[in-house]
């Protein structure tokens, strides 16, 4: 007995897009067999800015972070009671991806979280205040202190860094309004040398998702009254932000068949030395296979057949001269995978057209199965009475095929 088993090959292909900065958000699908039950994307985008530098900050709240190349420069003076404010899309924004090799789409949700930058003044904040003290210069510098603590709707993120001239911050962005902090002394000018995010990702159930690679893209715009935006003295140098999301997908489906178990002897219940004796002809002869079987994804079984016998959609057996008996063969699936209508599978029939697909509810993670072959009553007795000392044989071919379309 041969198995067939397909496994996808992935390949990415990435093209930004013009005028605009693009940075690329990875998240991959591995089933894990020491945690069969978590069916979740792991993010694989290395973190850059604020995630980077504090890591315990964003492992707290499961986020990450990328620092975006882009600067913003004030455009005037800012004076007193002039705002610098800072808005994010925090809201949920959905965006589609979709399997380039079998045109599959799904949906995945993403939220900014966080976002912050460091500022540089045009000459030191003690100077500009009027005092000697560092940090004192920065936190008289604006109403509410100094640039560590978010101003509401904001919160607090725990971090900051600053030196006599510049002042690294990171804000949480519970909701998409403007977070507002007032100057109050004249600054000649001041830039945010960088935009760093902190993103949240909702991603669909990658049992029900297909092997290969899964893109789209979320463009968001940078500037006044745009979805990043830093208030009216603040210009940034790019205009446009794309996120560009590749969903990696790498399901297992592998079977395991005990040694010896290609070789499938069909024999009556007890033997055939219980029949011989009694005179009677036995009812059915079977065999019942048990395999082991791995799986993440959905997956159609199917037989092909060295003989068949008639119209019929299985597999025969023949002996020398051409007789030949019909073997009906079926499988049932260990607890965690379903068929097409969510019911357990037992003894399901397979032939030669692929089946409607088995769905895992969970990673299976080596569990036995078992193949049932049987020759019914009527075959049975056809095949015993025309049975002139040969044996009857066949090779069924039974294909595990996760290329589901």
């Amino acid at each position: 007995m041969k198995m067939f088993i397909w496994l996808g090959v992935l390949a990415a292909l990435y093209a930004p897009q013009a005028q605009a900065i693009n940075q690329e958000i990875r998240a991959l699908f591995q089933p894990d067999p020491s945690q069969p039950s978590k069916n979740v994307f792991v993010n694989k985008t290395p973190n850059s800015g604020y995630c980077a530098e504090y890591p315990d900050q964003c492992t707290d709240n499961a986020t990450f972070s990328i620092e975006v190349p882009v600067r913003f420069n004030s455009i005037v003076p800012i004076t007193p009671f002039f705002w610098i404010s800072m808005k994010a899309p925090a809201n949920w924004r959905r965006l589609t991806v979709t399997n380039a090799q079998t045109q599959e789409t799904e949906t995945v949700e993403v939220r900014i979280t966080g976002m912050g930058s460091r500022y540089v003044l045009s000459q030191p904040a003690h100077e500009l205040v009027g005092v000697s003290d560092i940090l004192e210069g920065h936190q008289k510098l604006w109403t509410t202190n100094s640039w560590v603590y978010a101003a509401p709707p904001c919160l607090y993120s725990g971090v900051g860094a600053y030196s006599a001239d510049s002042y690294r911050f990171f804000w949480k962005t519970p909701v998409e309004t403007y977070c507002v902090k007032t100057a109050m002394y004249n600054i000649p000018s001041i830039s945010f040398n960088s935009l760093d995010i902190a993103y949240e990702l909702r991603t669909p159930n990658p049992l029900g998702m297909s092997s290969g690679l899964y893109t789209g893209s979320m463009a968001y715009s940078l500037g006044v009254t745009r979805d990043f935006d830093l208030g009216p003295w603040m210009e940034p140098d790019d205009s446009n932000l794309t996120l560009d999301f590749v969903l990696d997908v790498q399901h297992t489906l592998k079977v395991d068949i005990p040694p010896g178990g290609d070789k499938v002897v069909l024999e009556p219940q007890g033997g055939w030395q219980r029949w011989l004796d009694s005179g009677r002809k036995p009812s059915r002869l079977y065999r019942d296979q048990i395999f082991h079987i791995s799986a993440s994804s959905k997956f159609t079984m199917k037989l092909e057949c060295e003989h068949r016998l008639g119209f019929e959609s299985g597999c025969a057996i023949v002996d020398g001269q051409g007789f030949a008996g019909a073997v009906d063969v079926s499988v049932s699936l260990p607890n965690g995978l379903s068929d097409s209508a969510g019911l357990p599978v037992k003894r399901k029939p397979l032939g030669i057209e692929p089946t409607a697909p088995f769905q895992p509810s969970l990673y299976i993670d080596r569990k036995p199965g078992t193949l049932h072959f049987e020759v019914n009553e009527q075959q049975t007795h056809w095949m015993i009475d025309n049975a002139q000392g040969r044996p009857y044989r066949g090779n069924i071919t039974v294909i595990w095929d996760s290329e589901v379309g």
